[in-house]
């Protein structure tokens, strides 16, 4: 049996601790938020991630995973040590690097004999070589370190099917010994594994993510075009997605893209190309389209509506996926801000969220249900597009409502059913422009 220490308990952390124990190896999981410690101990997820509280709880009954704010505890015995802790970035893009900083400074200084480092955060290139110096200078005892680049791949909502399932696992570093090491870890997971030097396994992930965005951006900006042609770009795109050669995911068009994720390695590639002065005009343009998608969704209100002012909007969604209670940096904090700028109230439901949520957002209304989110608003916008809301009876929902107006920024309605239903229905190039204003229609 391995000992692993994990450190964080963030989001990727506790995934990754979880999934480990369940592989077979002991974890400890050095965390220190003494309130996050109290709430792991008696078995509490502080996230929302299926599938995990229930592989939490089953590792911690059989003893194989435990918490801790001590490093010296935490690493005693280890054999590896993860560091999972954040990256936030600043608002130049570059990455904040003092948590790995600190992690690998406690680390250094603390382990109880030789150590195979293991970089899971999401670090710019060169961050493996920064650690490396790291636990060579503040190391004690004469200690060994070797530091591995071993980016994760984990979509929230799917993060432990992510783990288990993996599309690829990449191994990076300059000790084969190491990389063979840890490789060995994911012995259990049947997976193509790549190894590699740390400085591609940490440009993989960014190219990755800065793709995916790349993708969504191409889309929404194809709706633009669809919308302008009397064209269904759900249609185009699911033409698009039969072609072998690029599949059908990330070719949703939309409200864009948030997370925590997407963002911020976005910004982060950028940053990276820029102090390399490297151009990067393409990534720079997926990242513009996507700011502006809120906008669009506001203009199309307001051509439904005439002037904003005074009127009430529903938001059905907040939370930056579905499957995930996550807020950061998610598409309804910029659509709600818009629309207060506009004078709007707005009510808004979410499945998960709603309580972080009314800390970002404390004048929106935040209602038991989508149906007491339509009563008496004059339009609905589809924000997060949840599994319930496809479920909904929209006869009832457009019956509630002043003006039976629904801006769908997910597609995820057929037009026809909606119209059917009573909605003036207005998609994300759907070619479904309505001619004149809702108000001058039913009013």
């Amino acid at each position: 049996m391995r000992n692993i220490s994990v450190i964080g308990a963030g989001y990727v952390g506790l995934v990754t601790a979880a999934c480990f124990a369940d592989l077979g190896s002991r974890v400890s999981l050095i965390e220190i938020d003494p309130k996050r410690i109290a709430a792991l101990e008696r078995g509490q997820i502080p996230i929302y991630e299926p599938g995990l509280p229930e592989m939490w709880q089953r590792n911690q009954a059989e003893g194989r995973i435990c918490v801790t704010d001590n490093y010296i505890k935490g690493l005693l015995g280890a054999d590896f040590a993860f560091i999972a802790v954040g990256t936030p970035s600043a608002r130049s893009g570059k990455p904040d690097l003092k948590y790995v900083r600190s992690a690998a400074k406690s680390i250094a200084e603390t382990a109880s004999g030789p150590l195979i480092v293991v970089i899971k955060s999401t670090v710019p290139v060169g961050t493996t070589d920064l650690v490396t110096e790291i636990v060579t200078n503040h190391g004690r005892n004469g200690h060994s370190f070797s530091v591995v680049s071993n980016p994760e791949f984990l979509r929230e909502g799917l993060a432990v099917f992510d783990f288990m399932n993996p599309t690829r696992i990449v191994v990076g570093g300059s000790n084969q010994n190491a990389v063979d090491a840890v490789a060995r870890l994911y012995g259990k997971i049947d997976s193509p594994l790549i190894t590699c030097d740390n400085r591609t396994a940490e440009l993989s992930k960014y190219a990755s993510n800065t793709f995916l965005a790349t993708r969504i951006s191409f889309m929404n900006e194809m709706a633009n075009l669809c919308d302008e042609s009397g064209v269904d770009v759900v249609k185009v795109a699911e033409i698009m997605g039969l072609d072998r050669r690029f599949g059908r995911g990330y070719l949703n068009a939309g409200l864009g893209w948030g997370g925590s994720c997407l963002p911020k390695d976005v910004r982060g590639l950028i940053y990276m190309a820029e102090s390399r002065r490297v151009p990067t005009p393409l990534v720079r343009a997926v990242q513009r389209i996507n700011q502006h998608q809120p906008k669009l969704v506001i203009d199309k209100l307001q051509r439904l509506l005439g002037s904003l002012e005074g009127k009430t909007v529903g938001i059905l969604g907040l939370s930056f996926k579905p499957g995930s209670d996550d807020m950061r940096e998610a598409r309804s904090l910029l659509v709600v801000s818009l629309l207060e700028e506009h004078g709007c109230q707005v009510k808004a439901y979410d499945p998960m969220a709603m309580d972080t949520a009314a800390k970002l957002m404390p004048k929106v209304i935040y209602c038991d249900d989508t149906y007491e989110v339509a009563n008496g608003s004059d339009a609905l916008i589809l924000v997060t597009e949840w599994d319930e809301f496809e479920k909904l009876d929209m006869r009832k929902m457009a019956s509630l409502m002043r003006y039976p107006v629904m801006v769908d920024s997910r597609n995820l309605y057929d037009p026809e059913e909606m119209a059917q239903a009573g909605f003036v229905y207005e998609g994300i190039g759907r070619g479904s422009s309505v001619p004149a204003k809702v108000v001058d229609l039913v009013g």
